[in-house]
């Protein structure tokens, strides 16, 4: 169990067969002995904070493999902390789309108990990894790989919605009130549903080829530009609310959320500004003081602190908790399913996007699990992982639920708790799919103040954006052709994300073909989606542009900079990690 007692590969590619009534004993084992139920783990370890002059533990704990015993309970608690680290991830884009279709509230609780029930299916399809009879194929990838709701088709969908309300598909009031629509949000889910077959080919398609198309200088500012342009809706969100109330300054939304609120206020207030800032400097405290369990779910309890505030002064309505029946599952509400044309090319985008991004994801999670990164066994994971993450984006959107992706950032948490055993991940998928069921629990996520979850999610979103940028920085060489690409691609990507209807007059058509009118409005659709119109210009040129001379000397001479930079100014001594140190420790003992 121990990375010190054991051999450097923890499993072997795939873990030996048992027979049934070895599997038997083992679940008796597991629930009626100490050893399986608790084990020697040092839990104290995963709550234990970071406080100034506090004694840092001497020894690292125990290494959990893929497929390595744990204790029962201790795979619980490990699961039950990525399932907080998943939520504020998985319920942020039914959020924002089931308002930028402005449906019932009952739907949008709905949309939310769906999300954690999709993400916590597909996680344990991931994780659990089934061979495709009579082919050399899997779907899954055998590691600790979650799924969730994915934020790249948020940017797409919001714009397809608004475009959907200007040409008549959604309903608007006589007086331009936009209407609740989920005819749109049925023609979103219809349509991921088609090009997720999209995503089914690719995943057949060997990961060199998808990274020769779609290298870090592709993927790195299309990601930062999905970030960039969330931040928006987030930040719109921190100060009131993102609706009507931004503009409107008489009538129903004249204060936000709406007069009839129980402490409605002037967007832009600084009550609203105080409740955003609540969730977000409980975050920052979480990472500097918090033990690795709080760090690790720390927007989740940022977002806990901004509701205990936002009740104790009075900005709950729970009306809509009381309404909400008690349990829920897929298909309690349904939307009319249809093919929305102008979506298809950028949703064609998005699935290759998430591709893209599960290969990176993927190969993380291989690295922190002590799991190859190289071979066979590594590829048949990766196409795995991304045919796992089609089928969750056709079956999931029947549904109801829009595209699904892995989730990198529970990467950390394997790092932290030194846990990459599968059980953790399937206890997590078991406790995402109870949350679901139970509506209340959907229904007091959409109780919360924009304020609050404005706080939340600008958090998120920029660390999307920040994303991108590691992205660049740790792949992409900064030589005159590479600065060249990204500033062409980004040109479009910047414009369109800060002037988001600068193409909508671009075509003059008011002709009765309603054919050619749908295919001018996906052109539109597309040019006013940043990261796609960025993602094209770069791939295009990355693969038309040669290398030149003048770029190698260029980042030999960057490294030759950093390399004296180095020298005169030499980083500071910083404590060793604790493995460092035991690993130290060996080392003289064995001189």
């Amino acid at each position: 169990m121990d990375e010190d007692q054991g051999p450097q590969t923890i499993v072997p590619g795939h873990a030996p067969t048992k027979t049934f009534g070895q599997r038997l004993k083992g679940i008796k084992n597991a629930f009626t002995t100490r050893d399986g139920l608790i084990g020697d783990y040092d839990y104290a370890f995963l709550f234990r904070p970071n406080l100034p002059f506090m004694k840092k533990p001497v020894q690292a704990s125990p290494f959990f493999g893929v497929n390595d015993k744990m204790p029962v309970f201790l795979a619980l608690l490990l699961g039950f902390q990525h399932a907080l680290a998943m939520l504020a991830g998985i319920i942020t884009p039914p959020l924002i789309l089931g308002s930028a279709a402005n449906l019932e509230q009952a739907e949008q609780q709905y949309l939310v108990s769906t999300a954690l029930i999709v993400s916590g299916i597909f996680s344990a399809v991931q994780i659990t990894r089934f061979r495709i009879w009579g082919t050399k194929y899997y779907i899954g990838t055998g590691l600790l790989s979650v799924v969730g709701i994915s934020f790249t088709t948020i940017p797409v969908a919001q714009g397809a919605l608004a475009q959907m309300y200007a040409n008549g598909f959604c309903p608007t009031s006589a007086d331009g009130t936009a209407l609740p629509c989920p005819k749109g949000y049925g023609a979103l889910i219809g349509t991921s549903a088609v090009c997720a077959l999209f995503e089914i080919l690719i995943s057949f398609v060997p990961a060199r080829i998808l990274l020769r198309l779609l290298p870090p200088i592709v993927t790195g500012p299309t990601v930062m530009l999905i970030g960039v342009h969330l931040i928006e809706s987030g930040f719109q969100g921190w100060m009131g609310g993102s609706g009507p109330c931004l503009t409107a300054t008489e009538g129903l939304f004249a204060l936000c959320p709406d007069i009839n609120a129980p402490h409605p206020l002037p967007w832009g207030s600084a009550e609203f500004f105080g409740l955003g800032f609540s969730v977000f400097i409980t975050i920052i405290l979480c990472e500097r003081f918090g033990s690795p369990i709080m760090k690790s779910t720390s927007v989740v309890i940022g977002l806990l602190t901004g509701c205990i505030i936002a009740a104790a002064c009075g900005y709950f309505d729970r009306s809509g908790i009381d309404a909400a029946p008690v349990a829920s599952f897929a298909w309690v509400h349904t939307f009319p399913l249809t093919v929305y044309g102008p979506l298809v090319l950028p949703l064609m985008a998005v699935y290759l996007l998430v591709a893209t991004e599960a290969i990176g994801d993927i190969t993380a999670t291989c690295d922190v699990s002590r799991m190859e990164v190289s071979g066979e066994t590594y590829e048949s994971r990766i196409q795995g992982g991304i045919l796992s993450d089609a089928l969750t984006g056709c079956i999931g959107a029947l549904m109801t639920m829009t595209p699904a992706s892995v989730f990198a950032q529970n990467n950390g948490i394997i790092a932290l708790t030194r846990c990459a055993n599968r059980k953790a991940g399937l206890a997590a998928a078991m406790f995402l799919v109870i949350m679901g069921i139970f509506a209340k629990f959907a229904a007091s996520l959409i109780a919360i103040p924009s304020a609050v979850l404005g706080g939340m999610t600008t958090f998120l979103f920029t660390s999307v954006a920040v994303s991108g940028l590691a992205i660049i920085t740790k792949g992409v060489p900064f030589t005159r052709r590479n600065r060249f690409i990204l500033t062409a691609g980004l040109v479009f990507g910047y414009g369109a994300t800060l002037v988001s209807n600068y193409f909508s007059n671009i075509f003059t058509y008011k002709g009765n073909n309603h054919s050619l009118q749908g295919f001018y409005d996906a052109i539109v659709l597309v040019m006013e989606t940043g990261f796609a119109v960025t993602a094209f210009i770069c791939m295009i040129l990355n693969l038309v542009l040669p290398e030149e001379l003048d770029d190698d000397m260029e980042a030999d001479l960057s490294e030759m900079n950093r390399f004296f930079h180095e020298r005169q100014n030499p980083p500071p001594i910083i404590e060793s990690s604790r493995d460092e140190s035991i690993e130290q420790q060996k080392q003289v003992k064995q001189g």
